[in-house]
């Protein structure tokens, strides 16, 4: 039991099956920082929330302190990940590593009539085909679906497992901890990894592990400097990237570990048709043997949806081909694949990789901007489209409108060249609208 609504609700559904019940609260993160002041995620609020569902239900609990074993399995090898410029997921391994691996190895199960239940919302079968297996299935409310947290933990692991509320929604979840008076009825869902906190930037919480190694932050089609990072980890693809200076909204769209640099570009549209090399959680992967290709669906973050892919598995490994470009893709990333509503299993991106030769169009203050990719995932500079100044007015569009009207046959490369070349003064004169029309 962690403390909130889920888990309660999923200890008072096993408690009217009349099972011999006894609840276990991980305390996962020693909150005690090198000044000696607590700090990170409240586990105290939180074992003392299991303690009033546990006294309401009249069944016994323990805590169980497991903060050593996270530190060495989950977060010291995210923290390498991170410092390399990779993108880790500590949510998953510490289901694997610590929920379903270190707490099980505290708590063996071997009775076929002890089971060990959870508050995640996930479903569980059985195939007969071609041996008895558990499979993982998505759970009834699409939304709040763990699966992907779910995707790495061992088939031993799962065969012993219940999900109580995984034909549950949120909404009737909560309905049920008011219909039972649980005392975390009311309580708020925690966001984020527990050994930040909802008050600490991630940023900052890894600086204070983490040192610096400043380096460049290039515009990916020009390569040229817009910024400085204090290390690689600092910044994960995809994300926003706030540079001082730039009225711009720019986005990480690439790492380089040997010049130590992070490109950007223009608006948010990061997007990549990719072909993911994996490594699987289990040595034999469910549903598929090597030489075959099959269609599935994947996912490279919780509440991103499913998308369709290739899956093809040979002799050098797995690899995932999807059918439409796909934002942020990160090396590092958790990678989950579907067939149906039954979860295969997951993996690392070990590489990401254009497929082919891709045209598309990126976003900057809503100015179409068309670029070319190279099988080697680097930007081209064939912006060859004609620029159009699109309808919404910013200071970059009113420049356009103005460019435009000398230069009426425009490529979106020429006119992103002399945006570039502009003075910050000079661009700071388009944010005075009445400067230049905008109709």
């Amino acid at each position: 039991m962690s403390g909130g609504v889920d888990s309660s609700v999923a200890a008072r559904l096993l408690a009217e099956q009349d099972f011999d019940l006894s609840a276990v609260f991980m305390r996962n993160w020693d909150t005690r920082d090198e000044n000696g002041t607590d700090e990170g995620c409240e586990w105290k609020k939180d074992w003392e929330d299991v303690q009033r569902v546990c006294k309401v239900l009249d069944i016994p609990c323990r805590m169980i302190d497991l903060s050593r074993e996270y530190w060495n399995r989950v977060f010291e090898p995210s923290l390498n990940v991170w410092e390399a410029g990779l993108t880790p997921n500590p949510d998953v391994w510490c289901n694997r590593e610590i929920k379903f691996g270190a707490l099980l190895e505290r708590l063996p199960i071997e009775n076929e009539k002890a089971w060990f239940a959870t508050g995640h919302y996930a479903r569980k079968t059985w195939s007969n085909h071609p041996r008895p297996r558990p499979q993982l299935r998505c759970a009834k409310d699409p939304i709040k679906d763990q699966s992907y947290y779910l995707s790495s933990i061992s088939e031993r692991s799962l065969a012993r497992t219940l999900f109580p509320i995984g034909d549950f929604t949120k909404a009737e979840v909560r309905h049920l901890a008011k219909k039972y008076d649980l005392p975390t009825a009311e309580r708020p869902e925690s966001m984020g990894l527990c050994f930040i906190g909802e008050k600490t930037r991630f940023r900052d919480f890894l600086s204070s592990y983490l040192p610096p190694n400043p380096g460049p932050i290039c515009d990916h089609v020009t390569q040229q400097q817009v910024g400085t990072h204090q290390g690689l980890w600092s910044y994960t693809i995809g994300q926003k990237a706030k540079i001082p200076g730039m009225s711009e909204r720019l986005y990480v769209s690439g790492k380089n570990e040997d010049s130590n640099t992070i490109f950007v570009v223009p608006g948010g549209n990061t997007y990549r048709p990719v072909e993911w090399k994996m490594i699987w959680a289990d040595s034999s992967i469910p549903g598929i043997e090597k030489g075959e290709t099959f269609r599935g669906m994947a996912k490279i973050r919780h509440r991103q949806p499913l998308v369709p892919c290739t899956v093809s598995y040979d002799e050098h490994g797995l690899s995932i081909t999807t059918d439409t470009p796909q934002k942020g893709v990160a090396t590092g990333q958790v990678i989950a694949v579907w067939d149906g509503d039954w979860c295969l299993g997951c993996g690392l991106v070990d590489s990401a990789s254009y497929v082919g030769e891709l045209h598309f169009q990126t976003s900057a203050d809503d100015n179409e901007a068309a670029f070319s990719v190279e099988k080697s995932g680097n930007y081209g500079a064939k912006m060859e489209s004609r620029y159009v100044p699109p309808k919404r007015s910013s200071p970059k569009t009113r420049c356009g409108k103005e460019w435009i009207r000398t230069n009426p046959n425009g490529t979106v490369g020429a006119f992103q060249a002399h945006w570039n070349s502009l003075t910050q003064e000079q661009k700071d004169f388009y944010q005075r609208k009445d400067k230049i029309p905008v109709s």
